[in-house]
């Protein structure tokens, strides 16, 4: 999620969901900005918020009219080859890393659509760095099981992302649907929280899921 406000959005959060205390990751300075990353199961929430004139995330939220919905990052076991994929597909990376825990790359939004779309490998599987340091200490109870993504060509898109990352994004719990405004990341399913009425923080809709 990118927002203008980053205290506001990350304490409503932790808030109304009943998240533990979010890791600010020094190393997102070098972009321009600061983040809050909650810890959710083993998944995270991560927001960003510019603190230097035109930066990505910044151009974002003037481009959405606000707070938004900005990133989605996959899990993938063998990046190198969504990499060799994407590069087939003529999808442009904007950022390409490789350090001894964590391989991963941030795809175009231009060639990709409706989001940017992150494909990491962590080294173990079951590690993250973008966490911080025991996050799964401050982990809360909980799970993320998909999304929405509006764009105005959907089976594109899906065509698109699938060739991308060798799965449908249905499989990743990713709904592709129709909107001709292409408002990109909407809503965040969450499980394992009771049942309970949908809820909007930082222009995102979180939508809860009963039974699971």
């Amino acid at each position: 999620m990118a927002a203008t406000e980053l205290d506001a959005v990350a304490d409503r959060l932790r808030e109304e969901l009943d998240l533990g205390e979010p890791f600010a990751d020094p190393g997102v300075d070098a972009f321009g900005l600061r983040n809050a990353v909650f810890a959710l199961g083993d998944c995270f929430l991560e927001v960003v918020s510019p603190v230097r004139p035109d930066t990505a995330a910044g151009r974002w939220i003037d481009r959405c009219g606000g707070d938004c919905g900005y990133m989605l990052m996959f899990q993938l076991d063998d990046v190198d080859a969504a990499r060799e994929r994407a590069r087939l597909l003529g999808v442009r990376d904007v950022l390409a890393l490789d350090l001894d825990d964590i391989s991963e790359s941030h795809l175009h939004p231009a060639d990709m659509r409706g989001a940017i779309v992150s494909i990491s490998e962590p080294k173990p599987p079951a590690s993250w760095r973008w966490g911080g340091p025991n996050w799964d200490e401050r982990s809360a109870p909980g799970e993320l099981t998909g999304a929405d993504v509006a764009v105005s060509d959907p089976a594109g898109v899906a065509e698109r992302w699938g060739g991308v990352l060798g799965a449908e994004p249905s499989s990743a719990g990713i709904e592709l649907r129709a909107d001709p405004d292409e408002p990109g990341l909407t809503a965040i399913r969450l499980a394992g929280m009771g049942a309970r009425e949908p809820l909007e923080v930082g222009g995102v809709r979180f939508e809860f899921e009963a039974g699971r």
